[in-house]
């Protein structure tokens, strides 16, 4: 069977909600999973659900790396490690590929250890979804795995941005931008500039230059792929999450001083349910590793039981389809040089 390896200890809920939403997912879509970290607590926990004991094993691992750590020094002096243990699993062919929602340092360190980088690429990057107003969803790339980048890379971050694009959310001819101060050309950084001079000379659907406003449509210049470096991405993704909460805070504050407000959030229920079910990460998972050999899936510190019931779903997916075989044949083996331009 292909497992799906699950780093149980590393998020901040603790072990509970990893085996919760595993059961949930073996459940939903029969997805075998290996739960990796302390035997003891992890059995104890499993015990209070009814599950096919074929399709959830547990591995033992009794070290967790903590968020304050030094991941490539914990990843390789500590290698009893839950997310270490998950990664080597995936190396030795045990699993087809693992979630965590630790530190994402020691993840994308332990999948550049173990699993290895795909020939052809200068530098994984993180892919996150991001919801947009017309009920799309834009991926952006990179949201964190490289502070300072390259143009060359970003220019990969794209490609890989858009193969994953077409073929995890189906949409036949992604539309590619650079993440800018401005849509005219020549406008941001020396890097995105000569990053955008590059795309527009592939064959992609690059449309060049967004602003910050475009990522989450409602706009002329919406794309489904958005570029930037990972300093960048990661602060976008994170404003992108704190003004989200605020914003329904404030709204349910608003509610509960007002009892008008309360008679009209009756009504809108619904539809205040279904805002809130798109602006939560949970829905989606977990973000990919693009570039690395295998299925590495990047979760939130803070995610619950829904959370890892859809990471596991999305891990297993792209492992199903074969996205990194897929990006590997974008690139031959010496770096910087397309396929298709050969």
């Amino acid at each position: 069977m292909f497992y799906v390896a699950v780093d149980a200890m590393s998020g901040d809920l603790g072990p509970r909600s990893a085996i919760e939403g595993t059961v949930q997912a073996v459940r939903e879509w029969n997805i075998p999973v290996i739960l990796v970290g302390n035997e003891e607590i992890l059995r104890r926990e499993l015990k209070k659900y009814e599950y096919d004991k074929d399709l959830i094993i547990v591995e033992n691992a009794t070290d967790v790396i903590r968020m304050d750590e030094s991941p490539s020094k914990a990843v390789k002096e500590r290698t009893n490690a839950s997310v270490v243990v998950c990664a080597n699993l995936v190396k030795k062919g045990e699993a087809i590929g693992f979630f965590s929602p630790g530190n994402t340092g020691a993840s994308m360190a332990a999948a550049l250890f173990y699993i290895g980088r795909i020939p052809g690429v200068h530098r994984p990057c993180i892919a996150s979804p991001i919801p947009r107003e017309d009920g799309g969803t834009t991926i952006l790339v990179d949201s964190g795995a490289n502070v300072d980048s390259k143009p060359e890379w970003l220019v990969q971050f794209a490609l890989m941005g858009s193969l994953y694009a077409k073929e995890m959310f189906g949409i036949s001819n992604p539309r590619v931008a650079i993440l800018s101060n401005g849509e005219e050309n020549k406008k941001g950084n020396v890097v995105s500039v000569q990053a955008a001079e590059q795309l527009a000379k592939l064959p992609i659907n690059f449309i060049g230059n967004v602003e910050g406003r475009d990522l989450y449509g409602g706009t002329p210049r919406y794309a489904d792929v958005v570029v930037c470096d990972g300093f960048v991405g990661n602060v976008v993704l994170k404003a992108t999450e704190g003004l989200a909460s605020t914003v329904f805070r404030i709204l349910l504050k608003g509610i509960e001083d007002s009892p008008l407000a309360k008679t009209g959030a009756f009504f809108l229920k619904p539809v205040l349910n279904e805002i809130r079910k798109r602006m939560d990460y949970s829905e989606y998972g977990g973000a990919p590793l693009l570039g690395v050999n295998g299925a590495c899936l990047i979760g939130h510190g803070s995610s619950n039981a829904k959370a890892f019931k859809n990471a596991i779903r999305v891990c297993y997916d792209y492992a199903e389809k074969q996205i990194s075989y897929k990006i590997q044949e974008l690139f031959p083996k010496k770096p910087g040089i397309f396929k298709f331009l050969d």
